[in-house]
């Protein structure tokens, strides 16, 4: 965190209260400003000029943030009748954020300019008012036109983009400007998770994996931050996943929860959508047992009881009968018994996790429902047909063999991958003890959005679309498919596209949880098991957050095959269950990475 930013937020909070003069609400917004930064980036190249503009290399000097009446270097846009002088930046990366245009002096004070920003090069070159375009300014705004200061800084802007583009539209005009700078929102927080390994390749993803998710901690967990700005429960799962291998025990993912705890009576759906009640329940679980805040637990267990008895109520047997809301995710979306498998195995598993927490709240009636519902439903295994997130939401929950699960995901490598379900197609693979496949389908489907240029993982991707496709990057060139412009489907026709969506980032928390190896033995991490998988890595190391510190490990193969393994632990951590030749040390203090070094990574 900036040392100043914090120590001017809580130092002006301390004396307010002291005169008694702040209410709840403002220290609330304090505390959040000092956790939130801006930061203005200086754009890395410049992709496209139109029309006349004189010494555009300029927007790319760095810039002190002060404007003065006598610039000695600007660029000079210049536009003329039925000339539009404009020029397309990138910033080098996927932000959340606005656009800053400082202004030097000029002849007219009002010059009226046209801002596209964008995600991809196809949709900073688009534009909202074309026929037929599916680009759009739903959620936030990304196409727009705005006025000018003379002589001055101009902010605006609240989107996800890594290109912009400017036009001047005001004709017969030379506009001055001095610089045009992103402005990236985020929270300033450790990255208190890490991971190296032999393969460089999968380091990228991790990271890419991680600055995905901590764009979009925003006031809450959003899904994404051009589309959807929104709490989605379900793409929270794999979310708060990397959040807690990243970030540890964060606040956001609490404050998250309860907002749709808080908009959604116990007998609907969270979202309209009944597999995302079930998540919200698992994720309840996955929290209490890594983190161990009981006092959390109990706030949701009165809510927690009905939902999970409108659960049963939506059971048939030993079949689930869920009326309405019935998904899984976009590519199963046409498919039902994909639906009705995955929806078997998830009530399943989120009627289990209930049964734990009603024993950890004392709550012995609603165990005792939940344990013979969740019996019921294992009578009654569906058909996977053949599909990898059936088989793999299957295997899983142990309704599946393993073996047989691992044969359908691993078949034909990452083909029929998807953002979100690939995550759990990862935990099928590993099931099935299926390391390697597992390694070189992170490195096909997630390591092919970085090829074609992403800096963040997608709302969805079309792997088999790829062989064709031109680069986020650059203008598509004749022949090349546009893998923005005319992709996608269901909600995410074209440029509506998400291109940083947290539910994407599975292979961050799978690499840290399988290849580093370490997870609870016992609730928040009080006794750990520390197995890790290599498969043909050579070596891995890396950080795991846990409440009673930071874990460290390291693992290295021998030459006959056996791993060398190195795990220091906390104060209050007992290793159980550990591979053979491993050393145990006790930690003395771990330093954790720079969130501002992480997210340039």
């Amino acid at each position: 965190m900036k040392a100043s930013k914090l120590f001017s937020a809580v130092a002006t909070a301390v004396l307010c209260l002291a005169q008694g003069t702040v209410s709840a609400q403002t220290q609330d917004i304090q505390r959040k400003e000092a956790e939130f930064v801006n930061d203005y980036m200086t754009p890395t190249r410049i992709i496209k000029v139109e029309g006349n503009i004189n010494d555009p290399e300029a927007l790319l000097q760095p810039f002190n943030g002060q404007v003065s009446t006598s610039e000695r270097r600007v660029s000079m846009f210049k536009s003329e009748k039925g000339v539009k002088a404009s020029i397309l930046l990138d910033f080098g990366k996927e932000i959340h954020g606005g656009l800053q245009i400082v202004t030097a002096i000029s002849d007219k004070t009002t010059p009226h300019v046209r801002i596209c920003l964008g995600e991809s090069v196809s949709e900073a070159l688009s534009s909202t008012e074309e026929a037929g375009t599916t680009a759009t300014n739903e959620h936030s705004l990304r196409d727009f036109e705005v006025t000018l200061p003379w002589l001055g800084a101009f902010e605006i802007g609240n989107s996800g983009f890594r290109f912009a583009r400017i036009d001047l539209l005001t004709e017969d005009f030379n506009l001055p400007i001095r610089a045009i700078r992103a402005i990236a929102r985020y929270r300033d927080i450790p990255y208190l998770g890490s991971f190296k390994c032999s393969d460089d390749r999968l380091n990228q993803i991790w990271q890419t994996g991680a600055y995905t998710v901590h764009l979009n901690m925003q006031d809450y967990v959003w899904d994404g931050i051009k589309r959807d700005r929104l709490v989605w429960i379900g793409d929270m799962h794999p979310e708060v996943m990397t959040i807690g291998t990243v970030f540890g025990d964060h606040s956001v993912v609490k404050k998250s929860l309860d907002y749709a705890r808080d908009n959604t009576p116990a007998t609907g759906w969270m979202n309209g959508i009944c597999s995302y009640s079930l998540w919200w329940i698992i994720i309840q679980h996955h929290l209490y047992y890594n983190f161990g805040d009981l006092e959390y637990l109990k706030e949701q267990q009165s809510y927690l009881a009905d939902l999970l008895r409108n659960v049963i109520k939506n059971m048939d047997g030993s079949k689930e009968n869920y009326k309405d809301g019935r998904f899984i995710d976009w590519p199963s979306a046409d498919l039902p018994d994909v639906i009705h498998a995955g929806l078997q195995a998830i009530s399943v598993r989120a009627l289990e996790a209930g049964a734990e927490m009603a024993q950890w709240l004392g709550d012995a009636a609603l165990q005792k429902e939940c344990t013979d519902a969740a019996q019921e439903l294992r009578k009654y295994v569906p058909d996977h047909v053949g599909n990898k997130q059936a088989a793999a939401l299957l295997s899983i929950e142990n309704m599946l063999d393993a073996q047989e699960a691992g044969q359908i995901i691993a078949k034909d490598d990452a083909k029929d991958f998807s953002s979100f379900m690939g995550y759990y197609m990862l935990e099928g693979l590993a099931k099935a003890g299926l390391y390697d496949e597992a390694f070189k389908c992170i490195s096909d489907y997630w390591g092919t959005m970085l090829d074609l240029g992403a800096t963040t993982f997608w709302e969805d991707f079309s792997y088999d679309k790829a062989a064709n496709a031109g680069r986020i990057d650059e203008i598509v060139p004749e022949g090349k498919y546009d893998i923005h412009a005319d992709g996608g489907r269901y909600c995410y026709v074209g440029l509506r596209h998400s291109f940083c969506h947290g539910w994407a980032s599975g292979p961050t928390a799978f690499l840290s949880e399988h290849v580093l190896g370490v997870t609870p033995a016992e609730v928040g991490f009080k006794k750990i098991k520390v197995q890790p998988q290599l498969g043909s890595l050579e070596w891995a190391e890396g950080t795991v957050p846990t409440p009673k510190g930071v874990i460290t490990v390291s693992h290295k193969k021998a030459a006959d095959g056996s791993v060398k393994s190195v795990v220091t632990v906390p104060k209050g951590i007992k290793v159980v269950d550990k591979a053979k030749g491993m050393k145990v040390k006790k930690a003395k203090k771990v330093k954790s990475t720079c969130c501002k070094e992480s997210c340039n990574k």
